[in-house]
């Protein structure tokens, strides 16, 4: 084993304590590995944080957490989580007012608005039912290795209108891709539309910060170290921002991908996509169900009244709204964002009060079509590198990544055969 300046020997340092990080950092410590994670922020988590505001809790921009992933079946224990689901489906504003698209195998007394005429017709009905069946039912490596285009590709490959594109799918869509075009890989989106219709969406208690603290608290003691950045790698482990040096036989960067591209000179990152999650706080809830509504004109991403899922995020009674759009809108679009608020609701918005503003930046890695969906996590000899932008851009795929490297890592570290 290699030493560092403080005494202590590690066969692997990892750096970043997001969600890959976490996963990396705890596969090599079941495998007897002697493991530093280095952390530069003061708490673990990446982008999956949680903060504290004015007496509401309100998560680093709006985030879910899908019941069906493998991974987070096989990492986390749900019930310490204190989950509370959204209701299946979506509202979507339309001309006509709220509709309501929806599983009918999951809610058939809801499911009225999927009537032929009303959202769909009934051609668009049959080619959801068929795209919908094949998704849900076929082994996830199948809809892996299929054909890739684009998003808007497989919509029309599948038999879906132009009408109820532009109804339903962009405006849903543009709110899990974060791009309005639907121009993300066919092959991502058939990932994302079986863990929807196999899951359910949910939201713990403590925020979505909650997540990553469960994966930290599995570690053992001394391993993880926060505020602690690093500046540089060095021929035989890291530098630190304070000027010290740990050394280590390999190192995995599980960093955004900008902080992997200056630790790593050379790799090749996605672009990444921002958004900007708006937090009003009201006296009246505008809604009483615990469900996404989304807007047929794109106003916004998305928006719902957070404590009609979680009561617990507010400690004085008052509703908290939830609204994202995509990119950091300046004071007038936010305000006008309130007044489309209050038409889409159907309530007065005026005694809004905005509590909190989040901008997230590179949020998602951009995914156009064709995309792999996989990346190496292999850098060079003892380097190693994973997170979603090496991945699908979800919570599955940074704890896959996590996963793939701490595998790579443990199959180039053990000793072969004599």
């Amino acid at each position: 084993m290699a030493r560092t300046t403080d005494g202590g020997s590690y066969d692997v340092v990892v750096v970043g304590a997001g969600a890959s990080g976490l996963a990396c950092a705890g596969d090599l410590c079941a495998a007897g590995l002697r493991v530093l994670l280095l952390e530069a922020g003061d708490a673990v988590g990446g982008r999956m944080r949680t903060d504290r505001v004015a007496g509401f809790t309100a998560d680093r921009g709006f985030q879910v957490f899908n019941t069906s992933y493998p991974q987070v079946k096989r990492r986390l224990d749900l019930k310490s989580l204190r989950l509370r689901p959204f209701t299946p489906g979506v509202l979507v504003h339309t001309e006509d007012g709220l509709r309501r698209f929806t599983d009918p195998s999951r809610r058939p007394l809801q499911s009225r608005d999927l009537l032929p005429g009303r959202l769909a017709s009934g051609r668009d009905l049959l080619a959801l039912s068929a795209l919908s069946a094949r998704d849900a039912l076929a082994p996830a490596a199948v809809l892996r290795r299929g054909a890739d285009g684009t998003t808007r590709d497989a919509l029309a490959a599948a038999g879906v209108s132009p009408r109820l594109v532009e109804t339903f799918f962009r405006p849903f869509l543009s709110g899990v891709f974060l791009e309005d075009g639907l121009e993300t890989s066919a092959r991502f989106f058939h990932l994302v539309w079986r863990s929807m219709l196999r899951g359910t969406l949910c939201l713990p208690a403590e925020g979505i910060g909650a997540v990553p603290a469960r994966l930290a608290s599995r570690l053992p003691p001394g391993v993880l170290r926060t505020g602690t950045p690093v500046s540089s790698l060095t021929p035989g482990g890291v530098a630190l921002a304070d000027g010290h040096e740990v050394d280590s036989r390999a190192v995995v960067v599980a960093t955004g991908q900008r902080v992997a591209a200056r630790l790593l000179p050379g790799l090749r990152v996605p672009d990444g996509r921002t958004v900007t999650t708006l937090y009003h706080a009201t006296t009246r809830p505008p809604l009483a169900e615990p469900v996404l509504v989304v807007d047929s004109r794109r106003r916004f991403l998305n928006t719902c009244v957070l404590t009609a899922v979680q009561p617990g995020f507010s400690t004085d009674g008052r509703a908290l709204v939830s609204t994202s759009v995509l990119g950091s809108p300046g004071a007038a679009r936010t305000d006008a964002v309130r007044h489309d608020l209050g038409e889409v609701y159907g309530v007065g918005t005026d005694d809004w009060e905005l509590v909190h503003r989040v901008t997230v930046t590179d949020a998602l890695p951009a995914m156009p079509g064709p995309s792999p969906l996989v990346r190496a996590v292999r850098w060079a000899p003892g380097r190693y590198v994973c997170g979603d932008h090496r991945a699908t851009g979800s919570l599955q795929g940074a704890l896959a990544s996590g996963a793939r490297a701490a595998r790579a890592v443990l199959d180039d570290l053990r000793p072969g055969p004599a």
